[in-house]
């Protein structure tokens, strides 16, 4: 009969089935190791390229101090070779008048005369020529710098400069890292979504995550497990909450993850929080909107300040009087690899950029701005030979091969080491003293309510209201060359 051979059939296409179910699955989870791959790559790239730079930064400091003690070595013996060329010319002054006034007597007439002074100064010639004695005429300084640079140990650990299995010294888990550009809220219930850093080989068992209670109160566990990504439902309406992650394993607890504040909607939205302004369509797959109210912060590495603690900082209020009605919900951004010209050079996800051009070239923030109160700053990693970056907002369109602010679809503030100016239209005006140096931090405020640009360095408002009239979307920009990283 045919019926139990169908059965079997029946049995094998299941357990082939199953077999291909795996497969799709295990298909899934190569593409999302290939997308990994390439996310660590670029992050263990710049956690290198800053090791490097670290590495540079100090030869160039001890280059600097073995320069200053040859400095030293070459100021000591010209002041030896100058004190001995003054001291053997008075000397020869007196030698050379001695000898011409004997010349004088010998050739007088006068015998008499002449024995009354001869024994005089027949001892004061000898004296005077003992006085050119041994060791006189030899110079007291050689010109030879005896100093040689035993390089030899540090060329050999740079050239034995390698990889090697990171040996943690405690085998408690890194704080993990919040990922903000996949965290969102809807409604009344956050997905928050971390990550452990790049280079860390601890075990971790799993992870704790906690939010406060929206009022500013305790932070409570609301989930406990290995995954990385949890959303939290049951939040209030229209609130505001802390949430913060530690990772876990049998030998301890990690310490926190930077703090995050997000907002919840203000009624019961039906549908996900959309961008507050017109995207054009080719680029509205770069956007992303996050409720998190932080500081947009281009520095190498997230610093998690707050909008409560941009709030409570008096100092960052007098800036301009319009942030005391910064809104709670902020865009977060990075640079924009899309839209930059191809010498910008992209590293910390996006956050970080230099350029491998002599001339200025313009890098775009990936968010638009058209209404609102908008404040970002941005950190001045690398500042070498008193170039003169530009800081400020532009159209899509600007010129991406030039300082920004030479056309009229940009707006910003250009500045070296010693003062800044304003430039639109290739205008400039406002030179305002005060510059820039490595670690300083620039600040731009796009008051699109009063249409008003303002600038700070180092949290110092910088000259007067930069720009008025604004209207239209507005991109952070930034015009650089090889001699800055921001």
């Amino acid at each position: 009969s045919w019926f139990p051979l169908q059965s079997q059939l029946s049995q094998a296409l299941n357990g082939l089935s199953d077999r291909a179910k795996e497969a799709k699955e295990f298909l899934v989870q190569l593409r999302n190791m290939v997308q990994q791959i390439q996310e660590n790559s670029v992050e263990f790239e710049a956690c290198l390229v800053a090791q490097c730079d670290a590495l540079i930064d100090a030869l160039n400091r001890r280059k600097a101090q073995l320069l200053s003690r040859v400095n030293k070595e070459h100021e000591h013996k010209l002041k030896v070779v100058r004190d001995q060329i003054s001291h053997c010319t008075v000397k020869l002054r007196q030698t050379t008048g001695l000898m011409e006034y004997c010349l004088e007597v010998i050739k007088e007439n006068d015998p008499s005369g002449f024995l009354q002074i001869s024994d005089a100064l027949i001892r004061r010639v000898h004296l005077t020529e003992d006085q050119w004695g041994k060791g006189t005429l030899t110079p007291r300084m050689t010109t030879d710098f005896d100093l040689n640079l035993d390089n030899a140990p540090l060329l050999q650990s740079i050239h034995q400069l390698d990889f090697v299995q990171m040996k943690v010294s405690s085998p408690v888990p890194a704080p993990p890292i919040l990922q903000l550009e996949e965290c969102c809220t809807h409604n009344n219930s956050a997905t928050l979504s971390w990550k452990q850093p790049p280079l860390s080989t601890v075990q971790v068992e799993g992870y704790i995550l906690e939010l406060d209670d929206g009022n500013g109160g305790q932070f409570r566990e609301v989930y406990v497990g290995k995954e990385t990504m949890c959303t939290v439902d049951g939040l209030h309406f229209n609130s505001t909450y802390s949430a913060r992650v530690k990772a876990f394993n049998k030998s301890g607890v990690s310490p926190y993850s930077k703090t995050l504040v997000l907002q919840t909607s203000e009624d019961t939205q039906s549908e996900e929080q959309t961008l507050p302004f017109p995207v054009p369509l080719e680029r509205s797959q770069l956007r992303r909107m996050s409720p998190f109210s932080s500081t947009l912060n281009l520095q190498p590495s997230f610093s998690g300040r707050s909008y409560f603690e941009l709030r409570s900082s008096a100092h960052q209020l007098s800036l301009h009087s319009s942030l005391q009605s910064l809104n709670s919900a902020v865009a977060w951004f990075s640079f924009d690899p899309a839209s930059a010209h191809a010498d910008i050079i992209f590293s910390n996800d996006n956050l970080t950029v230099t350029c491998n051009s002599y001339d200025d070239r313009v890098v775009l923030g990936k968010t638009g701005f058209s209404k609102g109160l908008h404040y970002w700053e941005l950190s001045i990693d690398r500042y070498d030979n008193h170039p003169d970056p530009a800081f400020g907002v532009a159209r899509i369109d600007v010129l991406k091969d030039a300082m920004l602010g030479k056309d009229d679809k940009a707006w910003a503030m250009y500045v070296d080491n010693n003062r800044s100016w304003f430039m639109h239209n290739n205008s400039h005006t406002n030179r305002t003293e005060g510059g820039i140096t490595k670690g300083a931090t620039v600040g731009v405020l796009l008051d699109l309510t009063r249409r008003t640009l303002t600038f700070s360095i180092n949290e110092d408002q910088q000259g007067p209201v930069a720009f008025e009239n604004l209207e239209g979307l507005f991109f952070p920009a930034v015009s650089l060359n090889r001699n800055v990283q921001v």
